[in-house]
């Protein structure tokens, strides 16, 4: 397999959205010049029935070195899922069974295929699962594994220490989770490893084992984090995520929801935009261009590239419609604020002072009389997500509210 040495794409998988390279960054533009096939690998733990928007940042690192002819392996972490990483959790994991780990890979694939040329003719991506490899270690093998840890090494972890001053337990399993996302990596023989920051500790645990057990360097490449204005990460365990299994509407109406804080933060770990495209969205924000234009260009651009550009259409029209009901009754719409991100209809209703009590509300609904963002709501067991975009249109007869999640 050739592998290219295209400056462009290096100087985007060195730079766009990384947050530190180790041993060095130059170690690895040395390692991709060298034309020397790389195996590089990113792990994702099937702990939720889909894939995240923040897992695509370390997507398109993968497409980026496919491109370049190296050998990338998509790993579905099968086995550890069922360990529970503890990466930044204030408590354990929940375990999961085998039969829920399997039950919630089935689309990873898919949805990632949107991201990443899985199946390109001349480079494909290996799709492995470390069950492979886990489920036929001994007991012995195990224990023989963790000697090349200390205690005091898992206990430096700063999630750990949180727990010990608030006197919360702390399970073995989490101490032998990086050992075994460190295993992967010598499995597979590999020469980089793709993760979020907040898996730093887990891809250096590999990174020594390599060391350890093949006598080479395993370079670690640490992606930016995507986090709210207060510094909260937007992912499965913090329930804020867009979910690449959500509807392309819901994906575009999210990031219509998103902070304007956020928009550049966005187009620079979420999307294909370059960096010259980027400063351009900085320069236009500073010259104060209407902050909805370029939310309006990201969201479109996100459910693009995760999606179709067909349903981005869709999406857009339809949060168009939506919004321009919104425009027309502008000068008589009443608005609230709910400080329940999912609220149920019956609730809401009651609430925002539309109905006195749940049987009035289902009558209503019952009658084809209530609506949110112009469709008909048939089904008063309905939740409905504040978050999905910015403020939600609720009709119920002649009433007309626009509600939006705030504290």
């Amino acid at each position: 397999m050739k592998v290219y040495t295209d400056n462009e794409t290096i100087e985007r998988i060195l730079t766009k959205a990384v947050e530190q390279i180790l041993p060095s960054k130059q170690f690895l533009e040395q390692k991709l010049r060298s034309r020397q096939r790389l195996n590089v690998y990113q792990g994702f733990d099937p702990t939720a029935d889909t894939l995240h928007i923040g897992h695509t940042v370390g997507m398109r690192k993968l497409e980026d070195f496919r491109k370049l002819g190296h050998h990338v392996i998509f790993l579905i972490g099968d086995f550890t899922a069922r360990i529970g990483d503890p990466s930044d959790k204030a408590t354990a994991r929940k375990v999961l069974s085998e039969e829920q780990v399997k039950q919630n890979l089935k689309n990873y694939v898919e949805q990632a295929s949107h991201i990443i040329d899985m199946n390109n003719k001349e480079n494909p991506v290996d799709i492995l699962f470390n069950s492979t490899w886990h489920e036929k270690l001994t007991f012995k093998e195990v224990i023989q594994l963790s000697t090349e840890f200390t205690v005091q090494q898992m206990l430096k972890r700063s999630m750990f220490q949180q727990r010990i001053k608030e006197d919360r337990p702390i399970y073995l399993n989490e101490f032998l989770y990086p050992i075994m996302q460190g295993y992967d990596s010598v499995m597979m023989n590999i020469d980089v490893e793709i993760g979020g920051n907040d898996q730093l500790f887990n891809m250096l645990a590999g990174r020594d084992m390599v060391l350890n057990h093949l006598q080479k360097e395993k370079i670690v490449l640490a992606t930016r984090l995507l986090t709210t204005p207060d510094g909260t990460k937007m992912g499965k365990s913090e329930g804020n995520m867009i979910k690449l299994s959500d509807r392309p509407e819901e994906i575009y109406g999210k990031v219509m929801a998103s902070p304007d804080d956020m928009l550049i933060q966005m187009f620079e770990l979420l999307t294909s935009a370059t960096s010259d495209e980027v400063d351009e969205y900085k320069k236009r924000l500073e010259n104060e261009e209407n902050p909805m234009n370029l939310k309006k260009e990201l969201a479109f651009r996100i459910t693009k590239e995760v999606k179709t550009e067909k349903e981005a259409q869709q999406a857009q029209k339809h949060f168009e419609t939506v919004f321009q009901t919104k425009k027309a009754d502008t000068d008589t719409i009443e608005k609230k604020i709910i400080d329940q991100k999912e609220i149920p209809i019956l609730d809401l209703l009651m609430n925002i002072g539309f109905t006195n009590s749940k049987a009035q509300g289902r009558r209503l609904i019952e009658q084809g009389a209530v609506k949110i963002n112009n469709k008909k709501c048939s089904d008063y067991k309905t939740i409905i997500d504040l978050t999905n975009t910015p403020e939600t249109i609720l009709k119920a007869g002649r009433h007309i509210c626009s509600i939006r999640y705030g504290r």
